[in-house]
């Protein structure tokens, strides 16, 4: 089976808009006057479905339950992330073009423009899984496909301790938090598993409430009976139709929400979600990307600068929003853990900064100085 013969296939299928079963397969074969074994039909066969259909020869890598990210940078360069790092895999495709051919497939599935007047594109799948793509010559050599997989079940905050995400008895501490509804805040790096913690966090909400979700791209998955989701939207190719974030936070605040969720702050939506959390919804939450809990404030004083706000009215909104910043990091060996926590107030300048509540332990949680303003607040003990 040589790359001319499986394109002309391709060509044949496509014109005809057959699908690329056994009996479509040999059919186009016998067009082009090969004769092959039943073998052969079926492996061209499995390899255009995978290709027309499915997500080719990545497909077996997706279905792997312990992975998280599918990461191509070249026809032989794939990688994936097991939550031990990144791991180079065997798999390869046939050339660049087959690599380009995928993500433009896998763009056109979601509505979106994949080509040279527009070279990347950032999408959810219908089964949720978050794609991103880049074609050359943006990015030198081969297009650059990333594809972050969402399970369907979100972790319990018992698995999360299992898996060493959060530290012995950090669970207890987390369900005190979301019972006395104190607003939260997730920072931490990208892949850092800020996504897999707020929906682990959610499933703890009380049934009886209703949890309005803003998201850019969908992948909070909280095992909750009442839950919301609405998400972003670009604009067409006319440049009508975009629905913003910030859109989405105003309409989520005319639902009804007991819990009101902004999956990550990272533009203008700021100033709406602090503003919403300062008019009587409690226990609301969001995530964001920060390099560690003490620099969330000048964060979100960036992305509210941005907005419009100026710096003394943002301090002021975050210091009446928001009470706990948990702090994700993910070490060298991939492991991802609940490193922090800390607590919110404002220093002698009238700022917001943070203060220490609870450090990592081998066995348990460890108070730090901020344990005093966290510890009325969820009506713990130490």
């Amino acid at each position: 089976m040589t790359e001319v013969l499986l394109d002309a296939v391709r060509q044949r299928l496509a014109r005809s808009g057959a699908a690329p079963t056994p009996a479509g397969v040999a059919a186009a074969l016998r067009e082009q006057g090969r004769l092959l074994s039943d073998a052969e039909v079926l492996g061209a066969a499995e390899e255009l479905r995978g290709e027309l259909v499915g997500t080719g020869v990545l497909e077996h890598l997706l279905a792997d339950p312990s992975v998280t990210d599918v990461l191509v940078s070249g026809p032989d360069r794939v990688w994936v992330d097991r939550g031990r790092g990144l791991e180079l895999t065997r798999v390869t495709f046939r050339d660049a073009a087959a690599v380009r051919r995928l993500a433009q497939r896998l763009a056109a599935v979601t509505g979106r423009r994949l080509d040279d007047a527009r070279p990347w594109v950032d999408a959810r799948l219908p089964d949720g899984t978050r794609m991103h793509a880049v074609l050359p010559p943006v990015s030198v050599g081969s297009t650059c496909l990333s594809l972050r997989v969402v399970r369907p079940r979100a972790f319990t905050l018992e698995e999360l301790v299992d898996a060493g995400t959060v530290p012995p008895g950090g669970d207890r501490f987390l369900e005190q938090l979301i019972e006395a509804r104190v607003s939260y805040l997730i920072s931490g790096g990208t892949g850092a598993g800020k996504t897999t913690l707020l929906s682990s966090l959610l499933g703890a909400v009380g049934p009886g409430e209703r949890i309005v979700l803003a998201e850019d791209s969908a992948e909070l998955r909280p095992d909750h009976p009442h839950v919301v989701r609405l998400e972003s939207r670009p604009a067409n190719q006319e440049g009508a139709g975009q629905v913003t974030l910030r859109d989405l936070v105003r309409q989520a605040l005319r639902m009804r929400p007991d819990r009101l969720v902004v999956g990550e702050v990272r533009g203008a939506e700021v100033t709406d979600l602090l503003a919403a959390l300062n008019t009587g919804h409690e226990g609301g939450c969001c995530t964001v990307h920060a390099n560690a809990a003490e620099h969330v404030p000048a964060r979100l004083e960036a992305l509210g600068t941005a907005a419009g706000l100026d710096r003394a009215a943002l301090h002021s909104q975050l210091a009446a929003a928001l009470s706990v910043v948990l702090h994700l990091v993910r070490g060298r060996d991939g492991q991802r853990r609940l490193a922090e926590v800390h607590v919110l107030k404002r220093d002698d300048a009238g700022l917001v900064i943070t203060v220490p509540a609870l450090r990592w332990g081998s066995g348990s949680f460890l108070a730090e100085r901020g344990w005093e303003q966290l510890e009325p607040l969820i009506g713990a003990t130490a």
